[in-house]
């Protein structure tokens, strides 16, 4: 329940927000008695599109934190705690950037994520699954595959990305549902039913597609990060870390808002791979293995 809540205030704050920037830039209705405004609709999808995606990636700290409940460490009571800390300030000052907010996350589930709008507001956070199950050595390929994620900006790159694709679907989804209405139909007078229906089902198919794109771009990003991971901390341990996620994968419980963000996430074959935030284990420790030491 408390997750569904955060929900659900995000994304009323996101309506209003865009809601009020719509109407102070004075965004005009794209649909009157005179036909379909081409420009409104343009910048109407436009400000959706990307509006959703990046106050999504603003909150997404504040979200993740509340959504996963994670705990940020700020004054760490125990070994693990501290050796955590120190870990992630080494890899931080390794790569050039300010040291992202640490955080656990009560579950049984072996995993972790990272978030934050730039690379110097973020956050990164660990399950006390993996921190039980895995090595130090394992722990810090995990740790430094995150690391990679917040210093190759995918955060930001997957935003814009699913900003261009909101726009192309609000915008395409009207235009179709629009055509039906009035010249397959030959309806006459404001839109009708059919304008909403054959909108809905438009919105659906393009979403569908938009997501196969978003999904594609996120597996080639794990095995980016998983790269990054073995030049920060070492191929060795980061394929341990792989190793050992084959042993204790687990149904993730990350929001779906993070979960593409985690180290172990959806992975799927067939058809249904098309829909998957990540690769396979089997082949994203392939590939570590094929790359030049």
């Amino acid at each position: 329940m408390k997750r569904i809540f955060f929900f659900l205030v995000t994304n009323l704050a996101i309506v209003l927000a865009l809601s009020v920037t719509m109407r102070l830039l004075g965004v005009q209705p794209y649909l009157s008695a005179s036909g379909l405004d081409l420009g409104n609709l343009l910048i109407f999808s436009f400000i959706l599109g990307f509006g959703g995606a990046f106050l999504s990636l603003a909150l997404s700290k504040w979200s993740a934190k509340r959504m996963s409940g994670a705990l940020v460490i700020n004054n760490p009571t125990t070994a693990t705690e501290t050796w955590l800390l120190n870990t992630v300030r080494n890899q931080a000052r390794r790569v050039g950037i300010t040291m992202p907010e640490v955080a656990i996350f009560y579950s049984t589930e072996v995993n972790a994520f990272a978030t934050g709008m730039t690379k110097n507001r973020s956050l990164v956070a660990v399950s006390s699954g993996l921190l039980n199950s895995m090595t130090y050595d394992e722990a810090e390929g995990v740790l430094a595959h995150e690391m990679s994620h917040i210093t190759n900006g995918d955060m930001v790159t997957m935003s814009l990305i699913q900003g261009v694709l909101n726009t192309f679907v609000l915008f395409f989804s009207r235009i179709i549902s629009y055509v039906v209405d009035k010249l397959v139909l030959n309806t006459n007078g404001e839109t009708g039913a059919v304008f909403f229906l054959v909108r809905a089902v438009s919105e659906l198919l393009l979403g569908i597609a938009a997501s196969v794109v978003v999904m594609w771009f996120s597996r080639h990003r794990e095995f980016r990060a998983d790269a990054g991971a073995a030049a920060l901390a070492g191929k060795a341990k980061m394929i341990a870390a792989l190793e050992k996620l084959q042993t204790k994968q687990l149904p993730s419980v990350l929001p779906k808002q993070i979960a593409a963000f985690g180290i172990s996430g959806r992975e799927s074959r067939g058809f249904r791979r098309l829909f998957s935030t990540h690769p396979t284990l089997d082949e994203r420790i392939e590939r570590l293995r094929g790359q030049q030491a």
